[in-house]
């Protein structure tokens, strides 16, 4: 089992923050120019998300965790794991191209999607979950232990599962991970936070919507960045829903799906143990996928702590923003697929 890596409290911090208003139209309100109508969408993305997933619940630790599968069980496994506010459904225009060859499931984390709600939040507990859903779906029956890919804060789970539980996995696919802001701009993302007032707290729950109209509307992502495939993000943003009552009774309106107190509940104090300096002795065969355009390649830049072991692979997705899988979906297929054909090279 590799040593464990510390990614300090105040680091490890990659919560939803506004950049500073105004915002461009295409950044703020991407869908809102649809009034709540689905933008025109190519052949090979109806094509893709015709091919339904069988979609179940998995228990693990006394919460009922959403997961998406494709493919045979008795292929090699594939685990997609979300980022932060998201759900499995994040994957569903990408994990079919890989269903042929791989059992695939991509499950919604606790607090997500439509998984239950915890009253805390650990990364030790993800890394339980994510063992959960590969053994419940098949995701070890293909003759060898499934490789996880994971999108933002996502990647940090399958990150501090590679370094946790090596032995759980066959190897880990990072896409647009980063583990915050350079330590001088903290403060300044900590005061964001709480000038904030859209942000759900515990004191400031999420705001419920009279149509769903209304609230496509109001769908933007996080970080900042323009949606490159507008009829992606309605996708991702029409699975973000759900329906409730009105808080005036007068019947039942849309509010999104995540726990609005997640970051609140979230134990990052010990999220890992050790240093960043530990980082190369990760055993784990890793490599990160990240956008060219991405802000996370910019804080790194600034001199963002980063706990990647220094002999990482990394592969550029040109012309994309840290929301990959929206803006290059297609080169973001191609990239996982040839990794996939031709890494890691030992067993």
């Amino acid at each position: 089992m590799a040593e464990d890596v510390t990614v300090p409290a105040q680091t490890y911090d990659d919560r939803p923050v506004h950049a500073e208003a105004p915002l461009p139209p295409e950044v703020q309100a991407p869908l809102a120019i649809y009034l709540g109508e689905p933008p025109p969408a190519p052949q090979w993305f109806k094509d893709v998300v015709a091919q339904e997933p069988e979609r179940v619940f998995v228990e693990s630790l006394g919460t009922n965790l959403e997961v998406l599968t494709w493919g045979e069980v008795g292929k090699p496994g594939l685990l997609f794991v979300h980022g932060n506010s998201a759900h499995a459904d994040w994957w569903s225009f990408i994990a079919p191209y890989f269903a042929q060859d791989y059992r695939v499931a991509s499950m919604s984390l606790a607090g997500m999607g439509a998984s239950d709600w915890r009253e805390k939040y650990s990364f030790q507990d993800f890394s339980e979950d994510a063992e959960a859903v590969a053994q419940a779906t098949g995701l070890y029956n293909g003759g060898r232990k499934p490789i996880y890919i994971g999108h933002s804060f996502g990647g940090g789970q399958v990150f501090f599962a590679a370094i946790r539980n090596p032995e759980r996995m066959h190897a880990a696919i990072m896409v647009d991970t980063g583990f915050g802001p350079p330590p001088e701009e903290l403060a300044k993302r900590h005061a964001q936070m709480e000038a904030i007032r859209n942000i759900p707290t515990i004191d400031r729950p999420s705001r419920v919507y009279k149509t769903l109209e209304s609230a496509l509307a109001r769908f933007r992502l996080m970080p900042p960045q323009p949606a490159g495939n507008p009829f992606i993000a309605d996708f991702i943003a029409r699975r973000s829903l759900k329906r409730v009552p009105l808080p005036d009774g007068t019947g039942e309106g849309w509010t999104w799906r995540f726990d609005p107190n997640m970051w609140a509940k979230l134990d990052r104090e010990r999220a890992m143990s050790g240093d960043f300096g530990q980082a190369a002795g990760v055993k784990t065969p890793m490599v990160h996928i990240y956008g060219a355009k991405s802000r996370i390649v910019e804080h790194r830049k600034a001199g963002a702590p980063s706990p990647f072991p220094p002999e990482i692979v990394e592969i550029e997705i040109p012309e994309a923003h840290h929301h990959i899988m929206i803006d290059q979906p297609l080169a973001l297929v191609a990239a996982i697929r040839t990794l996939l054909a031709t890494w890691p090279r030992s067993a």
